[in-house]
């Protein structure tokens, strides 16, 4: 006969589970696969093949007339390239902008969407971590968007047999434009794809930034007596415009198309301390923002 604690007794199963005993890697390779899966998905890969066609043509944008100019250069027997390589990243400016308007809402917005940024908090990783990861795979794309073109420019007047060490030097200047561009870029895209869920909001509200105050910037400049070469304080409206910001910042560092008085170029002596001072403010404030955005998810 069953007693009435036999009858209500449980049954332990051994199934043979077994608990993880092997190596954890931890969070310096939580945050480093999280780098790598986020740099792939600013190129569309490992997604669906229309999440690649914006991108790669936005690559092969920046590249065709770095490739047209080799050629002209090689036909045409020229004694330079016809674009400097900073003056290249500035004329075709709009289509890194484009790129990180469509990539930085792909990168962060996704995750806020889908309710998944807690799952990586639930790991090794911290909110630190997710913020540095995340800016390094967007400043990482944008130095790929931007450093090819200058590359390829390189190669062009090494081919045509140019000046290798004048060549070399300018290549370095265009380096450093395209840091200073990506680093600024991703600052600022980053904090506001991660301010809202929604991709397309994060899209047109970072090219409304980009491109707004690239405007006010110009119309700024140009009513203050931007194109009299004497009113040299008409300069001081650069800092409004990312894009302005670094490009007079680079030409004034470097002595670039001092000699053009349309060239947008940074005020003398403590401007281009100002200008370095606003461009790392920007930088770093974007950072600190973003990361601060996260301790609240």
């Amino acid at each position: 006969m069953t007693t009435r604690s036999d009858a209500h007794g449980g049954v332990i199963h051994d199934i043979g589970y077994r608990p993880y005993a092997g190596p954890r890697l931890g969070r310096r390779y939580a945050t480093r696969s999280l780098y790598v899966q986020s740099l792939r998905a600013a190129f569309g890969l490992g997604r669906s093949g229309k999440s690649k066609v914006l991108p790669f043509l936005l690559l092969g944008g920046m590249a065709a007339p770095a490739l047209g100019m080799l050629a002209i250069a090689l036909f045409a027997q020229l004694d330079e390239m016809p674009m400097d390589y900073p003056g290249y990243l500035a004329s075709f400016g709009v289509l890194p902008q484009i790129f990180l308007a469509a990539q930085a809402p792909v990168l962060m917005s996704r995750d806020l969407r889908h309710h998944v940024v807690p799952l990586y908090f639930s790991r090794p990783a911290t909110r630190g971590d997710y913020v540095a990861a995340k800016f390094a795979a967007m400043f990482s794309a944008l130095m790929i968007v931007l450093a090819l073109p200058l590359l390829l420019l390189f190669t062009g007047a090494m081919l045509a047999k140019f000046p290798v060490g004048e060549n070399l030097l300018h290549l370095l200047y265009g380096l450093v434009a395209a840091v200073l561009y990506a680093l600024v870029y991703s600052a600022l895209g980053l904090l506001i794809a991660a301010a809202t869920p929604r991709r397309g909001f994060g899209v047109a509200a970072i090219m409304g930034v980009l491109m707004i105050s690239f405007a006010v910037a110009n119309i700024t400049h140009a009513l203050n007596g931007g194109f009299d070469p004497a009113r040299a304080s008409s300069s001081w409206a650069f800092l409004i415009s990312p894009s302005t910001l670094v490009e007079a910042l680079v030409n004034q560092l470097f002595g670039l198309e001092a000699d053009n008085f349309t060239a947008l170029q940074a005020p003398d002596g403590a401007g281009t301390a100002v200008f370095t001072a606003v461009l790392l403010a920007l930088a770093a404030g974007g950072y600190a923002l973003t990361l601060r955005r996260y301790r609240n998810v």
